[in-house]
């Protein structure tokens, strides 16, 4: 069997091995000892997830200028908070019911969980808690948002909890846990207009690149651990999967996303265009990392370790937003497409 490297454990502020009483300074380290678990199982390092919010607020500025105002920074700031909130409430509850299987990952089982360093009551009352404060932050912004945030809140006990549980079955597992990039996606939108909702296309789009991105995770996480017994013990839908299976979805999430996308985009804006080689260079590139030993691809959360695929990443927003706000009639000829004005998008 494959021996795993041990990850280097987090440094708490105050050791449990010390024979000295907390006292003065510290009694303050000791507090800090005893909350970081909770604080860990929340992980905040995973609030970076909620970038995929930005493309949505893009667009909502892009169909709707006159939102541009001197609120709308605060209410974008409320708005990833809340949304931050509800994130790390399903991370709670995932971490909790994670607990017995990540016993069995070579990583995962130094996590506050499995290594006891957290009590079940106080992590149930902590995911209630987060995710209540989240959804009334959210029903303060707008009566949309706060369905859209209930939404990701719903998905979290679709993913996790028993009996349905998707986290557990092959396919549904990625496609379910995905699916909060188009929630993400329609949240940034909300937060500056609810009276449509963005284009189809665009949100099965983005659903469809976070199936690959999650696929990517697994392919990661499968070869990591490089034993099928072990890896049906962490996971039970590793029992279905196999690199090869992993890779066939990951084709099949990156053509959906290329064939909605280019819906999208002749609807739309043809000029992104343009914006389509980048785009294919970077699902390349970053299934040439998934293929690393360790990858970071396993937990998204280092993939800002990866400074050629971090600067790549940049590359392509900027040329986004550029292309976004430029027109090139030469390129409606050339492709025989009608220009459209901004669109008629779904109303209520």
């Amino acid at each position: 069997m494959k021996t795993f490297l041990e990850p280097e454990r987090p440094t708490l502020p105050y050791s449990s091995d010390s024979k000295t009483s907390p006292s003065g300074g510290l009694r303050t380290t000791w507090v800090l000892h005893k909350i970081w678990p909770y604080v860990a199982i929340a992980k905040p390092d995973y609030w970076f997830k909620n970038v995929f919010m930005i493309l949505g607020v893009l667009l909502g500025f892009f169909y709707h200028p006159e939102a541009v105002d001197k609120r709308v920074m605060t209410k974008i700031l409320w708005a990833l908070v809340s949304t931050c909130l509800i994130a790390s409430s399903n991370y709670v509850l995932n971490e909790i019911l994670d607990g017995p299987t990540d016993r069995n990952h070579p990583v995962k089982r130094h996590r506050p969980i499995p290594s006891a360093q957290v009590m079940l009551l106080p992590a149930y009352a902590e995911w209630l808690l987060l995710g209540v404060i989240g959804l009334v932050m959210a029903y303060r912004l707008n009566l949309l948002f706060f369905c859209s945030g209930l939404f990701l809140l719903f998905m979290g006990l679709i993913y996790n909890v028993p009996p349905i549980r998707s986290k557990e079955l092959p396919y549904l597992d990625v496609l379910s846990e995905s699916i909060n990039n188009p929630i993400r996606l329609l949240l940034g939108w909300l937060v500056v207009t609810e009276r449509e909702l963005p284009p189809a296309s665009l949100v099965i789009a983005y659903w469809m690149i976070g199936s690959f991105f999650m696929a990517a995770k697994r392919f990661a996480e499968y070869r990591f651990i490089g034993d099928s017994v072990t890896a049906r013990a962490y996971r039970s839908s590793f029992g279905y999967y196999d690199e090869q299976k992993l890779l066939i979805s990951m084709f099949f999430y990156t053509t959906c996303f290329g064939l909605f996308l280019g819906v999208f985009i002749i609807r739309y804006h043809l000029e992104l265009i343009l914006f389509v080689p980048f785009i294919g260079g970077f699902t390349t590139y970053y299934l040439h990392i998934a293929f690393k030993h360790n990858s970071a691809a396993q937990n998204p959360e280092r993939l800002y370790r990866e400074k050629g695929l971090m600067l790549y990443l940049l590359i392509c927003l900027a040329l986004f937003i550029l292309l976004m706000f430029t027109q090139i009639p030469q390129l409606y000829d050339l492709f025989n497409v009608p220009s459209s004005p901004l669109p008629p998008l779904w109303k209520f």
